[in-house]
């Protein structure tokens, strides 16, 4: 166990440390401390050494220099079990510091601000704390190392318990902890000056940033090890990024039910991210990535009812999501029907109750983002990443949003309000499904939906498929297409099957044959001008 005589802080958030101060001297530990914390605790008739006193080295120009001296680094890097290590601090009169308390410059908040400089970045990389916290990470067996103030009160009690002493256990927990923290520090520091244009940003003077940085250092924490990855014979493991998006997946609570498996995650996070996507009551039901049923209503019951009526089939052992309350109605509905996973951000007790007898279901709750511009606000990813061999595919997320003020008919024939809200509704769903993507719909429901068919014509025809299977009139429906038509033969087959409007990307070269097409059908046709391929 290591023993703590001595202790080194200096923090520049100082949550905590107060308290953590006080433990300290109350247990005898002698503090050394530089600037505004050495500060703090005089000012708080807490006993403090300051480091300049302490190594006899003034702090010099401008604070850029004031621990990366022998007398520390010796004192945290010297090994107490070898002799030649404990010879060579007494000679250079050099103590043991047995703690280091250090949180560092607050460079990821001064990049996130919209007038920061590059300057002001530069100024903001701490090197003197890293230096001294990757010293007492490497030296864990006999210094404790604090990077967070989240660590204090645990380690507060451990000290008070053992009478200022801390197990191996935790000391490597912390070094660990340390560790990862320099890397989060420095991986932030290298995605951000990576994507410095540097004359841009002399002429503005203002840090001018790249879309994509020169190298990309990604760091996720992991949240659970998974029993097995999309097959048995595969591993796998959740991780989450380190300050996650509101509303995301990955702060669910879950209120009951197994672990989580990985498919199970994967669609969720399917079904979640389509209906949340909708303003008003809505459920989606997911099957293997995408959504076989979506649907609007004036309740929680009402919307399952016509997501669950799109295709029954596919929805046996399906995700479910809503982006409402989860009330009684609704959960005596789903809970007729085989289900692996519920999202929701909330439940009435009624609910919960209900779902007490199902005790395989996993159920989940996430909070709604509060809204807000950026599509951090919104609780969405800003990009999106793909392995490929040996290489990494990154994109900014597709995130584009459509008013109908962004819609151009280019038929003959208009639409009427009802058909213009259910091309709205059909264009958002099939933003969602697996290219190539065909979504039936009508009157705010999935009618039928085919995905990820290399043919588009085939997309069109299991789309129609599905509905006849599951009873549904295609009549007078409306169609979304994620890419547009390239030949003339997809507007043939779903106007075959009895469809009145159409939207799509348009942009092929044979975009007035496709036209042709829908007014020989008597079809409406819009063209959004922007495509949603979803591989």
């Amino acid at each position: 166990m290591a023993t703590i005589k001595r202790a080194l802080i200096s923090v520049s958030d100082k949550s905590g440390i107060l308290e953590l101060a006080q433990a300290l001297t109350a247990l005898n530990v002698e503090i050394l401390s530089t600037g505004g914390t050495a500060k703090l605790f005089r000012d708080n008739n807490i006993p403090v050494i300051e480091v300049s006193d302490y190594t006899g080295f003034t702090e010099m120009l401008d604070g850029r220099v004031k621990t990366l001296h022998p007398k520390v680094h010796g004192g945290i890097l010297g090994r107490r079990d070898l002799p030649e290590h404990v010879a060579a601090m007494k000679a250079a009169d050099i103590p043991n510091i047995d703690m280091v308390v250090v949180n560092l410059y607050p460079f990821e908040a001064t990049v996130a601000k919209t007038n920061c400089t590059l300057e002001d970045a530069i100024e903001n990389i701490d090197i003197g704390g890293p230096a001294m916290v990757r010293s007492a990470a490497k030296n864990w067996k006999d210094v404790v190392v604090l990077t967070d103030a989240g660590q204090y009160a645990t380690l507060i009690s451990e000290l008070q318990s053992t009478g200022g002493a801390v197990t191996e256990a935790t000391t490597f927990a912390l070094s660990v902890a340390a560790f990862n923290r320099v890397a989060q520090y420095d991986a932030a520091i290298s995605n951000y000056l990576s994507a410095i244009d540097y004359t841009a940003s002399m002429a503005s003077n203002q840090a001018v940033a790249q879309q994509f940085p020169a190298q990309s250092n990604s760091n996720f924490i992991k949240v659970q090890d998974l029993r097995y990855g999309e097959n048995p014979h595969q591993q796998a493991a959740f991780y989450r990024d380190l300050n996650p998006a509101p509303g995301s997946l990955v702060t669910a609570q879950q209120l009951q039910g197994k672990e989580l498996s990985y498919n199970n995650i994967a669609d969720a996070d399917a079904a979640w991210e389509t209906v949340k996507s909708f303003d008003t009551t809505s459920c989606v039901i997911v099957k293997h990535a995408n959504p076989c049923g979506v649907a609007l209503g004036a309740t929680a019951l009402e919307a399952y009812t016509k997501a669950f009526q799109t295709d029954p089939s596919s929805a046996f052992g399906g995700i479910i999501a809503f982006n409402t309350t989860v009330d009684k109605a609704a959960a005596e509905a789903v809970s007729k029907q085989f289900v692996e996973v519920l999202i929701a951000p909330d439940y009435t007790a009624e609910a919960l109750a209900i779902f007490t007898a199902k005790a395989n279901v996993r159920v989940l709750k996430i909070a709604l983002p509060k809204g807000g511009a950026s599509d951090w606000e919104k609780g969405r990813n800003s990009h999106e990443t793909k392995r490929v061999g040996s290489g990494l595919l990154i994109q900014t997320a597709d995130n584009h949003e459509i008013s109908q003020s962004d819609l151009k008919i280019v038929t003959k024939k208009q639409p009427t309000a009802q058909q213009m809200a259910d091309l709205l509704f059909a264009w958002r769903v099939a933003k969602y499904v697996k290219s190539n993507a065909i979504v039936f719909c009508g009157n705010g429901m999935t009618l039928g939906v085919g995905a990820g068919q290399m043919s588009r014509v085939d997309s069109t025809r299991i789309a129609a498929i599905k509905a006849q299977n599951a009873g549904l009139t295609l009549k007078d429906s409306v169609v979304a297409s994620d890419a547009f038509f390239p030949f003339r033969d997809g507007i043939d087959v779903l106007a075959e099957a009895g469809a009145s409007c159409v939207i799509h990307p348009g942009g092929s070269m044979r975009d007035e044959e496709v036209i042709a097409a829908a007014d020989e059908h008597g079809l409406v046709m819009v063209v959004t001008g922007v495509r949603h391929f979803r591989h």
